[in-house]
């Protein structure tokens, strides 16, 4: 390579997209979802598929490596490598056209499969190719590894789906790879594509014998290149197929003509349950004989780890009977539901021939779950999906390694490999855990190991030997679907030969002499366990970090803060561009830097010393966190539960230990304490939202957006009326009037007491011990970084409602990030019994009337107050589970249709939203789906949101006012006490 800076000041002179050669960046793109790590010279993110042939161009005049990346979410390292990389999925992401009538389309390699299925759906089509990883794979990378997906049974591979590929090969010579004639008739005599296809179909014939002796015979074969695309008997070849599963080392992708398929309709989902492991292995070869579309395998460790994830634990509660060893879950999708129907049915007959049974002993133990519901049954998917990172979930240093990990065998040979695998295990000291598409007879394995360990370096070295020897012997493929990159390129000798690895070589020397493309995959590749390619080089250290919450769950630096970061294994759900709420950051900016797991990469380098002595509080840091909204989405969707809104915390502690406070941080930590002071200043407070010049000057030295208003102070702050109010013999709750709603939207708070009372409540309202300042949750200390005074916050808290929780009074709460601070943060501050009993009893208001009207407690004569009524959820809310119980209780209220805004955050995120630096962000969130659905909504629809932020979004991007469901709810019990005054009169009158 040359002079680097030179490479960086061509891409920035020619190119009009993010060039990204700081060391920040670089550590942020050294790492997929393997185990391995190397630092790139540089990464270019193109704007033009023109921009992204020009990086090529300059790389190429430069001598440096290029390797494409999409998700860089693969499993084998096929996506890291020393030289440039090339971001194709920030901006070439289109559709470029669609065929309906021919169920075909041309698209971008930048575009998510999600993304793409979502477009095609409304014309009853979409791409089959289904991988767990569909929320943020792009097309171009799983073309170039190959993908597969759980229904390959039904529809093939990537590579049975894609019609043809342009591409650009190492010196620019842009050309279509597609279907040709094996004399090339159907090619111009001038078409410079002509002798490198020639010398492949020479190839192809040449070696069509020994393909066919070496080439395994199972439908997940991914490894090597794809010879068997170039023999006679395929005529006429398609060439793009060549290019499928090369790993970007052939040519650089450019566009991809696709096969479309018709929409499932209609499923049944049977979920056969094992009482032994190898009965379920043995079973899938019969299961298969009823057509079903797919056939997934979850084993016993996955399911108790699913049971642990939030998200995950009533799905599994529904659908898992008893305490199985494994499960089969078999899909059926026929276009007539009652023949999905007649399936199940026809299932339970065949696991009752084979011997299963519900009152069994455990080898013979099982039966079949129906799953006919339909969000039962995308739960199911969903946790399957998530399989490979729910096994990442183990809080410890030793974590489930991918190194064997999708091996195919025949199916008959299924049950005997997976029980000497495990004995393979044993031997070695570990265990592992296992999913697997058992219709093909691929597994998803992962042994447990901890690669900083030398030993366990050794062990994995060992079991790769051991295992493909197994597969061999079966006459499987040791790549059955995730490719080969750095994990297993080594291991082709073994695999085929050494004469079709020389046909590779041939291959990769005839596509690209100068090895310029993503050198050391599939060929010439390096030991898999070179640990100088390691995420954790035998070098890696964190050294003690002295930290401000309790990380004790995990192992490591930093009472464990360094394991908490380490969780992340850059499996990337957190580029999810739909459903949930993760990451909003990344879906407003779609940058690397401001993703889960991109800042969790920053964080590990930054703890490890990789990017320099303090970086930890340093200015990239903050640039880097600048985008995280705490909104804790990660912490309840992550798959391996990384809590960056917690990380952030602390990372911000560290930085005002170093450089102190800013004014701004000032002026929002401290808000609890000047509050009272600023009520009976408002008008004085409240001049900055009318001056033009004093929004700018706020801006300027405060930096708070002068292009938002902020929110109002109030003469007629909240102040309880008494200590206790509503009926005295009424069961008791505590309101929590947090800092917010006390002193901005005091009619929240007196719409709460006054539904509580009605209810028939006891309300009780405590005061601090001493004092005369109102209690707090330490929220908005927590935000700029201030531990210790948001603890001092937290311990006047707990000392007044500790008395109520110790005899199981509930604390109710409106303002959902303060009382969920009391289920979060407080107990990474206070570890003591009072602590945790206020935890154990905090609930949101909804949370509690819900609660109460399961139990048959709630009695709240209720009025019609609108027709219709739109939701927005809190991000708090959704991270704990805690909004459902929102469209719960505004169903109480008569004739009120509920419809939840599918929505992320909202953007304005506390403070985050005023921001002179973080506005256009904050806007841009929130005009994700948040406003457009707002301003469609019709003026008599009620707009609800829980969140002051939330409300205030609202306001400022669309001019409506949303509404606390607690005033909703007050607003229904006034129209009924109306309603009926108006009937007593009537009555009355008539009387």
């Amino acid at each position: 390579m040359t002079d680097p800076s030179s490479l960086e000041r061509r891409l920035r002179a020619e190119t009009t997209g993010d060039v990204l050669f700081d060391g920040f960046s670089r550590g942020r793109y050294a790492t997929d979802a393997s185990f391995y790590q190397i630092v790139p010279a540089g990464v270019v993110v193109p704007k033009t598929m023109d921009e992204a042939l020009r990086a090529l161009a300059i790389a190429r005049d430069e001598g440096v490596r290029v390797t494409p990346r999409g998700g860089g979410t693969s499993q084998c390292g096929q996506t890291v490598n020393d030289g440039l990389v090339v971001d194709l999925s920030k901006h070439l992401n289109r559709i470029l056209s669609l065929d309906v009538e021919n169920r075909t389309c041309m698209v971008e390699p930048g575009i998510v499969l999600d993304d793409l299925n979502r477009q095609l759906r409304k014309h009853g089509l979409w791409f089959p190719v289904d991988v767990s990883t569909a929320s943020r794979a792009t097309i171009g990378g799983m073309a170039g590894n190959n993908s597969c997906g759980g229904r390959s049974l039904r529809y093939g591979t990537m590579r049975d789906n894609t019609l043809s590929l342009e591409a650009s090969l190492a010196d620019g010579t842009l050309s279509r790879f597609g279907e040709v004639s094996r004399d090339l008739s159907d090619l111009d005599d001038g078409d410079s594509m002509r002798p490198l296809f020639r010398d492949m179909l020479d190839l192809g014939a040449r070696e069509a014998d020994e393909i066919a002796a070496r080439f395994p015979k199972v439908q997940r074969r991914v490894g090597g290149y794809n010879l068997d695309a170039l023999v006679p008997r395929n005529a006429p070849n398609n060439m793009a197929h060549l290019l499928v599963g090369s790993e970007g080392t052939l040519a650089f992708t450019t566009k991809v003509e696709l096969k479309l398929w018709p929409v499932i309709r209609n499923k049944a989902l049977g979920v056969c349950h094992f009482g032994s492991f190898y009965e379920a292995m043995d079973a899938a070869q019969h299961l298969v004989k009823l057509k079903p579309i797919a056939v997934e395998l979850v084993d016993r460790t996955m399911i108790a780890l699913g049971r642990d994830i939030a998200m995950f634990k009533p799905i599994i509660s529904a659908a898992i009977k008893g305490d199985p060893d494994a499960v089969l879950v078999v899909e059926f999708a026929e276009e007539d539901q009652a023949n999905n129907l007649l399936r199940l049915k026809q299932l339970g007959e065949l696991m009752g021939d084979l011997g299963f049974g519900w009152n069994n002993d455990t080898r013979k133990w099982g039966g079949v779950v129906e799953i006919t519901e339909p969000a039962l049954q995308s739960g199911i998917a969903d946790f399957r999906a998530a399989g490979l990172n729910v096994m990442m979930s183990m809080k410890q240093e030793g974590k489930p390694v991918s190194f064997v990990e999708d091996c195919a065998v025949p199916l008959p040979h299924l049950a005997d490999y997976t029980a000497r695998l495990n004995e393979v295990f044993a031997k070695h000291g570990t265990s592992g855990t296992m999913y697997a598409h058992a219709s093909e007879g691929c597994l998803h394995v992962r042994p447990v190991l901890n690669l900083k360990l030398e030993k366990d370096v050794k062990a994995m070295r060992a079991i790769a030997e051991e295992a493909f020897a197994l597969v061999r012997e079966y006459k499987g493929s040791h790549s059955g679907e995730h490719g080969d990159g750095l994990v297993r390129s080594e291991f082709h000798e073994t695999m085929f030969g050494e004469r079709l690895v020389a046909d590779f070589r041939e291959v990769k020397q005839r596509f690209d002499p100068e090895g310029m493309l993503n050198p050391g995959k599939i060929v010439d590749a390096p030991r898999m366990d070179d640990r100088s390619l390691f995420r954790f080089k035998p070098d890696y250290r964190v050294g003690e970090l002295k930290t401000k919450l309790d990380w004790s769950a995990y192992p490591g630096a930093g009472g464990g803060f360094q394991g908490a970061v380490e969780m992340c294994n850059n499996n990337g759900a957190c580029r999810k561009l739909e459903g949930g709420v993760m990451c909003p950051s990344y879906r407003a900016t779609r940058n690397e830097k401001d993703v889960t797991r991109g800042r969790a990469n920053t964080l590990r380098l930054a703890i490890s010393g990789q990017l320099g002595p303090a970086a930890l509080s340093s200015d990239e840091m903050m640039e880097t966190l600048k985008l995280c909204v705490s909104c804790k989405a990660c912490r309840h969707e992550c798959p391996t539960g990384v809590d960056m809104a917690k990380m952030k915390i602390e990372v911000l502690a560290a930085r005002v230990g170093s450089h102190g406070l800013t004014l701004r941080d000032r002026l929002v930590g401290y808000l609890p304490r000047y509050a009272g002071l600023a009520s009976r200043l408002a008008p004085l407070v409240n001049l900055r939202n009318h001056s033009p010049l004093l929004r700018r000057l706020v801006e300027r030295f405060a930096g708070i957006s002068a292009r938002r208003a902020l929110p109002a102070f109030r003469s007629d702050v909240f102040a309880p009326p008494a200590d206790s109010i509503g009926p005295e013999t009424g069961r008791e709750v505590v309101l929590f009037a947090d800092t917010f709603n006390r002193i901005y939207e005091r009619e929240n708070l007196d719409a709460a007491l006054h539904v509580l009372a009605a209810g028939g409540y006891r309300v009780h309202l405590p005061k601090a011990a001493s004092g005369s300042r109102p209690l707090c949750c330490g929220r908005t200390f927590l935000s700029a970084g201030l531990v210790d005074e948001a603890r001092s916050e937290l311990d006047r808290l707990v000392t007044a409602f500790a008395p109520f929780a110790a005899r199981g009074v509930p604390i109710v709460g409106l303002e959902p990030s303060c009382l969920l601070t009391l289920r979060d943060e407080l107990s990474s501050l206070r570890k003591d019994n009072d602590a945790k009993a206020v935890g154990a009893h905090a609930l949101t208001f909804e949370e509690f009337l819900v609660r109460e009207a399961e139990a048959g407690r709630l009695q709240l004569p209720l009025g019609n107050v609108a027709s219709k009524a739109i939701v927005h959820g809190h991000c708090h809310q959704k991270s704990f589970g805690a909004f459902k119980p929102v469209q719960q209780v505004l169903r109480l209220v008569p004739g009120l249709e509920v419809e939840t805004i599918e929505s992320s955050c909202c953007g304005m995120a506390g403070a985050f939203g005023y921001g002179a630096d973080t506005y256009d962000a904050s806007i841009e969130m929130a005009e994700l789906s948040l406003l457009p659905a707002v301003r469609r909504a019709e003026q008599t629809t009620l707009v609800v949101a829980d969140g002051t932020s939330c409300r205030h979004q609202i306001h400022d991007g669309a001019q409506r006012e949303a509404l606390h469901v607690a005033r909703v709810l007050a607003m229904s019990l006034d129209r009924a006490k109306t309603n009926s005054t108006s009937l007593a009169e009537k009555e009355t009158s008539h009387g």
